[in-house]
């Protein structure tokens, strides 16, 4: 008896302790046949019906009808007279195409089934219209009291009354979902904000389109703009489902989300005689059909994205990942676009002496104008890199203090081929995080025997982590924790929490002359199917700009160095 709509129906009455308002029935059924059960009965007090396998007829109002091919091919009904246990469901799905309206009152006659753990009926023998109803939503809050769970809704009518944020938007395009939360977005509990992954899952809701068609021809949330994360609606009413391992909202009321986080144009004002940044470029190939663009056009697309991204940092040093491992072709394609965005000989690279064997590899641009090499560009062949770093000091060109750039992109915590310490230990860091702490300490090696190290770059490892800790540890300071709020404090969105991958930590003397850092979020608050793919993507939300230039925020800095 998994989730449907059942369950709000039963805590319409007893479902105080839980949190939710007693509903008022009106107009109840008047079917001249009696049900044989209730569907607090079919829907039982545990994750399964009791009922399973067996015939059942029951009574009740419809709340919702998704019977279109493109939709549910189903209705759901619910008991207005629930029953007196808030651990039962009041509401059931029905699937059925048999014609029904919102609001008549009907007997069901069909199968008690468990599917992908919702409870429903199905097939279906007979559903007869008997009169009109209604049923007024349950109204609920997250997170739910005492450690209650969503089941004791599944297939119920519901209303959250409070404020909701979009915490996770990857899916609206492909699926029409998104997931929000109570009490603002969810951070990754590694990311040192104070929450548990027990407390944001109690905090969050999957809200569905009444669809399980793949890239619906209309996206929802996008008119008369595109959601963005950290927008928030109140008021979302709809009936609770359970689908793909969780529970999830099909509205009933379009959703309407205030523009709570308003694309940012530009970045913050940093300050400073020397912009530095970092910017994670998700796969910038030259190579079609590798990890980039497939198509020419899907290159060019992207490239213009990252053109815009980096045209509006107007950083003096920017350390780039994720960069094809093709020599300098791939970072010098990427130059060359830059240069005829914002003037010739504008921006040049450092040639990476070591860049390994992987696939991708970290690199280096600047503009000569503002900065000049001090030396010869260093890495490590330390075989615990993956991906080496490139290490390479800078004055600046009128003149004043020189500083060392350490441009990182650590192992990823995919677990693919982990073995030993390097898989997952359960603590919320995932796969490779010895490998992570390792490649930190010779990092940190590094940084102790240059001038002014400045390390960035795309860690893999959020704030509170033990490669973090690690660099920190060794005298390097956080920037973003001085100087960017922790609300604003992320880069990256992942499984609906958001956090901080992405990083810029500087030696003791070196952070004395930072005059501030921003996270410019133009990509982890965006949709995916803003980015520059086409496969998925409707041509119609493409724009040459930079957001969703990448799946990463770029980190900017500001430098006092006269």
């Amino acid at each position: 008896m998994r989730r449907t709509a059942a369950a709000v129906a039963t805590v319409l009455t007893a479902g105080l302790a839980a949190g939710v308002q007693q509903a008022a029935a009106a107009e109840p059924p008047t079917c001249g046949t009696p049900a044989d059960h209730q569907i607090a009965e079919v829907q039982g007090g545990g994750n399964a019906s009791p009922l399973t396998g067996q015939t059942v007829r029951v009574e009740g109002v419809v709340t919702a009808d998704f019977q279109r091919s493109d939709q549910l091919k189903g209705f759901f009904v619910q008991d207005p007279t629930p029953d007196a246990d808030p651990g039962t469901s009041d509401g059931l799905f029905v699937y059925s195409t048999k014609e029904v309206a919102v609001g008549d009152c009907v007997l069901v006659t069909g199968k008690a089934v468990e599917y992908n753990g919702l409870t429903e009926l199905s097939p279906v023998s007979a559903v007869d219209v008997c009169g009109t109803g209604r049923v007024m939503p349950a109204a609920v809050r997250l997170p739910l009291k005492g450690g209650a769970t969503l089941e004791r809704y599944e297939g119920m009518l519901l209303r959250f009354g409070q404020r909701l944020t979009a915490t996770e938007t990857y899916r609206l395009g492909r699926y029409g979902e998104v997931t929000v939360s109570a009490g603002g977005r969810l951070f990754q509990p590694t990311d040192g904000h104070g929450s548990t992954q027990a407390q944001n899952d109690a905090r969050k809701l999957l809200v569905d389109d009444g669809s399980n068609v793949q890239n619906p021809e209309t996206i929802p949330y996008t008119d008369p703009r595109v959601l963005r994360t950290g927008d928030g609606t109140t008021g979302l009413t709809g009936v609770l489902t359970y689908q793909f391992g969780e529970y999830a909202l099909q509205p009933t009321k379009q959703a309407h989300f205030a523009n709570e986080n308003p694309a940012p144009e530009r970045p913050e004002r940093v300050g400073g005689d020397v912009r530095v940044a970092s910017f994670n470029t998700l796969n910038w190939f030259t190579t079609l059909n590798k990890r980039g663009a497939n198509t020419a056009e899907e290159q060019e697309r992207q490239l213009t994205k990252l053109t815009a991204a980096l045209k509006g940092l107007n950083a003096d040093v920017v350390g780039l990942m994720e960069v094809e491992n093709n020599g300098d072709t791939a970072v010098k394609a990427l130059v060359d676009r830059l240069n005829q965005a914002v003037g010739a000989g504008t921006y040049t690279w450092v040639k990476h002496p070591y860049p390994g064997t992987d696939e991708i590899h970290v690199a280096l641009i600047y503009k000569p104008a503002k900065v000049t090499p001090a030396g010869a560009a260093r890495s490590s062949q330390d075989p615990v890199f993956d991906r080496p770093p490139l290490v390479q000091a800078f004055r600046p060109r009128r003149g004043g203090t020189e500083f060392t750039m350490i441009v990182n992109h650590f192992k990823s915590k995919g677990c693919g081929g982990a073995t030993g310490p390097d898989q997952d230990q359960g603590d919320g860091q995932g796969c490779y995080n010895a490998r992570r702490v390792a490649q930190a300490k010779a990092i940190g090696a590094i940084a102790a025997g240059v001038r002014n190290p400045l390390v960035v770059g795309d860690l893999n490892a959020y704030t509170a982590e033990d490669p973090v800790k690690e660099l920190t540890g060794a005298g390097l300071l956080g920037q973003t924790q001085r100087f960017v709020r922790p609300d604003r404090r992320y880069s990256y969105v992942f499984d609906g929490q958001s956090g901080e991958l992405d990083h810029a930590l500087a030696g003791k003397g070196l952070s004395r002359r930072v005059t501030g850092a921003t996270i410019w979020h133009i990509n982890s608050d965006e949709p995916v199917f803003l980015d520059y793919n086409t496969e998925y993507n409707p041509p119609r939300f493409y724009r040459p700009d930079a957001f969703r230039s990448s799946d990463h925020d770029p980190v900017l800095l500001g430098l006092n160095l006269r």
